[in-house]
């Protein structure tokens, strides 16, 4: 099988995902904890196990059928008011809008994602909110556009392992991180390594598999 270039990967999970945003309207959800991974459609109850109700109440259900993510970075962020957090990945905005709660009117939340519908659909539910301190913007988290010494912290789901160049992706958030920033990911990882042929098969990469770190690389 011939090698996957980055450009292959990046446009496979921007069509994975750019189809999910289409879909969370029907209020169908995915979960990289499910048995499909992130590939698989499911029931919002897979995802419903990682946020708690207070967690998910008011937000639109747009953002909890979009989410996609295997776990609650918000909630082991210990955020503070006043904090700007980026968000390496925000889909429709889940996360984001739990740490908007948390940083309140004095914080800032900034969503990037490389998916224009994703974008398209995060910024919908940020309006359905009513809220004035969490924004969403097309990009890479390789490449954010973002200033130096931009976040106090930031936060990702599922992500990062879905990037072909996870080096960038770290020199980035090290570059736009204030001094003493801080950094939590909540992500799949690699206990064994897999065959060649299933690293370069784009149903695994969508499926957080092929692109996994293994646990000792990442940890």
């Amino acid at each position: 099988m011939t090698q996957l270039n980055e450009t292959e990967i990046k446009e496979v999970v921007k069509e994975r995902y750019g189809n999910l945003a289409r879909e969370a309207s029907a209020g169908e959800a995915t979960s990289c904890c499910d048995d499909g991974c992130c590939g698989a459609e499911a029931e919002l109850d897979v995802i419903m196990p990682l946020y708690t109700g207070t967690d998910t109440e008011g937000l639109p259900i747009e953002a909890i059928a979009a989410s996609a993510g295997c776990g609650n970075p918000t909630a082991l962020a210990s955020l503070s008011p006043g904090e700007t957090v980026v968000d390496f990945g925000s889909g429709g905005g889940i996360d984001c809008f739990l740490a908007a709660r948390e940083v309140g009117e004095s914080g800032r939340v900034i969503g990037i994602d490389m998916t224009q519908d994703m974008v398209n659909l995060a910024n919908s539910n940020a309006r359905k909110l009513g809220l004035s301190n969490a924004e969403f913007r097309l990009a890479e988290i390789d490449n954010t556009t973002l200033d130096n010494d931009t976040a106090d912290i930031i936060i990702s789901n599922c992500v990062i392992n879905l990037a072909p160049d996870k080096d960038s992706v770290f020199q980035e958030a090290f570059r736009i991180l204030k001094p003493g920033g801080r950094m939590m990911i909540s992500d799949m990882v690699l206990v064994d390594d897999i065959p060649n042929e299933e690293a370069e098969d784009t149903a695994n990469w969508v499926a957080c598999l092929a692109g996994a770190e293994m646990k000792d690389v990442y940890l």
